[in-house]
């Protein structure tokens, strides 16, 4: 019965019974069987098969929301009998952008493990928001967020802050005034741009220039373009892209200016100028997100308290 749950929820999640197929490597006509043998049991169809989008039934949508409470109990349940071993075993899932799985979770991951050799851990990259509905449905069991609606069915646990700021190759010809209010990468690692001494700009100042944006779906996307509207400007959008590295490095080999966070700065970010935003919008809080729907285990509290450790503020 499991297994036939599963191949049903895959369904579901996949909208189609060929990408289901795929991704539980099997042949769909075998898929098919398996589905129908479960709605012949159950005297009824799961999935409207006329209409062009294949869609959950009403007896479908019961038959989901069912099987999510199933897997949740037996998740939590789960949970409470590793923690019952002090955390010598155990599973913790977390959820992270490629920027926080990249440059945030690395120290943290290392210092847990070390600490907690026997808990297995695993690691999900996706977009911010498809990461809070991996959360929501229990699908991972921590993800790292900033800007979450407090209206969300979540719980909120103390996590980083980072600074975003504007990035601009040196090649690029900038006004006097700019160029002499710009940092370079050593005065980022020193701190500079958190004085509240230091400088800051108004992005309608380079609204012309060649710009790379995250994709929509990310946070740094809305916020950005919220950050020029503060400015009634508009900026040059030449290419989108999914990552945030990927646009740091773009620009750092000349290609476009763009937004990165503080976090992403090293000694060798020396190809490229960084100016602090004079905007409330630069300042990004991260937080811990979990479901409040959902026991919170021993592995998952433990990461949360090495995880404030580590980037407690000073």
């Amino acid at each position: 019965m499991e297994q036939e749950m599963n191949y049903i929820y895959t369904i579901y999640e996949c909208g189609s019974f060929s990408r289901a197929a795929e991704k539980l490597y099997m042949t769909q006509p075998a898929l098919s069987i398996a589905v129908r043998r479960v709605e012949e049991r159950l005297g009824t169809q799961l999935f409207d098969r006329s209409a062009r989008t294949l869609k959950l039934t009403q007896a479908g949508e019961i038959y989901i929301r069912k099987y999510r409470q199933i897997r949740d109990l037996e998740l939590e349940m789960s949970q409470e009998m590793q923690d019952l071993s002090s955390l010598r075993t155990g599973t913790l899932h977390l959820g992270g952008t490629n920027y926080i799985n990249s440059y945030i979770l690395p120290d943290v991951l290392v210092k847990f493990h070390a600490k907690y050799p026997g808990i297995e851990l695993q690691i999900t990259e996706d977009r911010s928001d498809r990461l809070l509905n991996l959360v929501k449905e229990h699908r991972v069991d921590l993800s790292v967020n900033c800007g979450v609606d407090p209206k969300e069915p979540f719980l909120h646990m103390p996590g980083f802050t980072d600074h975003i700021l504007l990035c601009i190759p040196k090649s690029f010809v900038l006004p006097r005034h700019l160029r002499s209010i710009a940092l370079t990468n050593t005065e980022i690692l020193q701190k500079k741009h958190l004085d509240p001494e230091c400088p800051a700009v108004r992005l309608s100042s380079f609204q012309d220039l060649p710009m790379i944006l995250l994709l929509p779906g990310n946070n740094l996307h809305a916020r950005t373009l919220a950050m020029f509207e503060e400015d009634h400007a508009v900026p040059n959008i030449i290419m989108e892209s999914g990552q945030l590295a990927t646009a740091w490095h773009l620009s750092c080999a000349g290609m476009a200016m763009t937004m990165i966070s503080d976090h992403l700065v090293t000694p060798s970010s020396d190809s490229v100028l960084f100016f602090r935003i004079d905007s409330p919008l630069a300042v990004r809080h991260f937080e811990l997100i979990l479901s409040d729907r959902r026991y919170i285990s021993k592995a998952m509290q433990a990461f949360a308290d090495i995880f404030r450790e580590e980037y407690a503020e000073a």
